[in-house]
């Protein structure tokens, strides 16, 4: 056998959630790690007294109690695992692991046993369930009956609000109250919190960010008293997993940080952690309610009676000897700022501070995250969605969850990156480090941007694969010589012609998708031999009048409905034969299809060949416009199609003339005066009334 005994997926039960972990056997100590909360519990060997081995919802579990009175609960064992654990108790703890079955009669009638921090109810010597008074925020007594409050868990989906225990009366002679006695037992173990006695210091007036609000911080021997103008929060040390000492980006504010579990309440909110702030120049000078030797004593010289320093420094130090708890400051990180262990980003809309620490992430504080590196799975750096100065930093961890800190400056990037690397995390995006650091590296407006450069040649790739030869449409540029050119050699001598016409805007013409023809119906031929019905169809009309008459006044759709529902119930040797018939019938169609093809069936008749004669033709002259459009453009001419001799003729013409042709045809299209319109209109009717008297 092994120095050591390791085992995963062991469950801790706590406040009613159950927490995965690993737990560890060695010669020296059972150390318990939780995967959610990274908190440890250390059981020496030398204390371990009774180790206790049941079944339970969760398989088995191990039941430890120590010489000092602790219990300690795992559950999640194999039943083939109690022989090894049994083994290496006997040798290395000298101690014997004892089988006890739980009681499962389901009575309610039974005893009440207080055996350290547990409340067990016993059925003939077979506990029932165990309740530990840690988990009672509350008790209150009746005439004979006891109520037990717990405190609420968030993860746990199910959780137990309150337990009543009858107290039968005790005999006359017996001068004790026995309710009175069985709540005393609770409130001694129970995690309710009594002020009794002075406090052994007061911080006045503390500036708190969450909860927001100046607070008075009385510190007693066993909890924390926060007291504000409208609440009060009662904290005890046992529910405090961590302390940090931040310092703020601008070296002149001190931030100290107590991560709670379970948190403390205010309505329905719950704060996980207790944000103070504080000013580096605030100076105090501390006396504790107690005498030098009790200090000495008590605290075995982390503190003394007079103590004076910074406002920051005296509460950390009282914080540090009374929970004893180390307290986690920024690691060897430096941000791009001198001397600033921290960076500014957003994180869900708030602006905020993330401090990379040497186990794991802070971010202070709206709201705050801690996250460890043991619990991360992989980050990524991602590009900021509003700017380019910008980047953001993604961290996903192994149960699902994903945190995004955006709006870090770009200068940070180095810094981070190599952090990152450093601690060996999982980067998603490796392979972009270098041209990731050349586009956060450098702050000028004029830098070479890949993310442009790569829009840039998709862009190109889209007109090449476009293959228009109109590039003037495709980039909506507009010519102003040409615009000017053409009203310039507009002018008709007309009133207008003075006038100058105001420049057009340019605009973006959209590249216009040709229209596909339609495609032209089939005529049905008549004549032709009917297709086939499918096997469905025949057993379809064989069987409808059957259907009528099994559902009369039914309607047609629910004959076709109920007709597939009888055909999925057919069974296949009735399917084969519809299936031959089809088959059949199939094999019929085609004969006569064949036979009425040679015989010339299902030709096309004239008038369709007429009617694609005339597409023909249309096309033609479609293409032959096109043709001598573009040869006319090649030469400079109209857009009409002109004759060789109209051509010829042109080309012989003078000058003169070709600027009398062009100005007629530019004329044509303006509006003609009121006199010119009369002058036509009267040449036209007397060349009307000429024809009339000469017919």
């Amino acid at each position: 056998m092994g120095d050591t005994l390791e085992f995963n997926e062991i469950y801790h039960e706590s406040k009613g959630s159950w927490n995965d972990g690993r737990l560890r056997f060695s010669k020296q100590n059972v150390v318990y790690k939780s995967s959610k909360t990274g908190k440890v519990d250390n059981i020496p060997a030398a204390e371990l007294s009774v180790a206790t081995w049941r079944r339970v919802c969760l398989g088995h579990g191990i039941k430890l109690a120590t010489s000092n009175g602790h219990v300690y609960k795992y559950d999640g064992f194999r039943d083939t695992d109690y022989e090894r654990i049994s083994e290496f108790f006997k040798a290395n703890y000298k101690v014997e692991l004892t089988e006890k079955d739980m009681c499962v009669k389901g009575w309610n009638w039974g005893t009440a046993k207080f055996s350290g921090p547990l409340l067990s109810f016993d059925v003939n010597d077979s506990s029932v369930f165990e309740i530990p008074l840690a988990s009672v925020s509350q008790c209150a007594t009746g005439k004979n009956e006891v109520t037990l409050e717990f405190h609420q868990n968030d993860d746990a989906e199910v959780s137990l609000m309150e337990v009543r225990f009858y107290v039968p009366p005790g005999p006359a002679d017996e001068g004790a109250d026995p309710v009175e006695a069985f709540a005393q037992n609770v409130r001694s173990k129970a995690d309710v919190i009594q002020a009794t006695g002075d406090a052994v210091c007061v911080f006045k007036e503390l500036q708190c960010l969450t909860p927001r609000g100046r607070y008075d911080i009385l510190i007693y021997p066993a909890f924390l008293h926060l007291h504000g103008k409208t609440f009060d929060y009662k904290i005890p040390y046992t529910t405090v997993l961590r302390l940090f000492l931040l310092p703020s980006k601008d070296q002149r504010q001190m931030f100290f940080v107590i991560s709670l579990d379970p948190p403390i309440k205010q309505g329905q909110t719950r704060y996980h952690f207790l944000i103070l702030h504080f000013s580096k120049e605030e100076e105090l000078k501390l006396t504790l309610n107690m005498s030098e030797e009790e200090v000495e004593k008590r605290y075995e010289g982390k503190l003394s009676k007079n103590m004076s320093g910074s406002l920051y420094e005296m509460v950390s130090r009282v914080m540090k000897a009374l929970v004893n708890r180390k307290i986690t400051v920024p690691g060897n990180f430096q941000g791009n700022t001198p001397g600033a262990q921290c960076i500014t980003c957003s994180y869900k809309a708030q602006s905020g501070l993330l401090y990379p620490l040497e186990r794991g992430f802070i971010y202070v504080h709206k709201p705050p995250v801690h996250l460890r590196f043991e619990e991360i799975s992989s980050v990524n750096f991602a590009r900021g969605t509003t700017t380019t100065r910008s980047f953001d930093f993604e961290v996903e961890t192994k149960q699902g969850n994903q945190f995004t800190f955006s709006s870090i400056e770009r200068e940070e990037y180095g810094k981070l990156f190599d952090f990152v690397n450093a601690k060996k995390l999982h980067i998603k995006n490796r392979g972009f480090k270098e041209a990731k650091n050349n586009e956060y590296s450098d702050s000028d407006d004029d830098q070479h941007d890949a993310y442009l450069e790569r829009m840039k040649a998709e862009g190109k790739i889209r007109e090449e694969g476009d293959g228009s030869n109109d590039s003037d449409e495709e980039t909506g540029e507009y010519d102003s010589n040409a615009s000017e050119s053409d009203s310039g050699s507009g002018g008709d001598g007309s009133g207008d012609e003075g006038k100058k016409k105001p420049a057009k805007k340019a605009k973006v013409v959209k590249e216009k998708r040709e229209r596909k023809p339609r495609k032209e119906k089939k005529q049905k031929d008549t004549n032709a031999p009917k297709r086939p019905m499918s096997s469905y169809m025949l057993w379809l009309n064989s069987s409808r009048e059957r259907i009528k008459s099994e559902n009369p006044g039914i309607s047609i759709t629910e004959i076709s409905k109920k007709a597939g529902e009888m055909w999925k119930q057919i069974g296949k040797e009735d399917k084969e034969e519809w299936d031959g018939k089809a088959e059949e019938a199939k094999k019929t169609y085609e004969k006569a299809m064949k036979e009425y093809r040679e015989s010339g069936g299902g030709s096309s008749t004239p008038a369709k060949k007429e009617s694609k004669k005339k597409a023909g033709g249309k096309k033609e002259d479609k293409k032959r416009k096109s043709g001598g459009g573009e040869k006319e453009k090649e030469q400079g001419g109209n857009d009409s199609f002109k004759s060789r001799e109209f051509i010829s003729s042109e080309e012989s013409s003078s000058d003169g003339e070709r600027k009398k042709a062009k100005k007629a045809k530019k004329a044509k299209g303006k509006p003609q005066s009121r006199d010119k319109v009369l002058e036509e209109y009267l040449s036209l009717s007397l060349s009307v009334s000429l024809c009339v008297y000469l017919s």
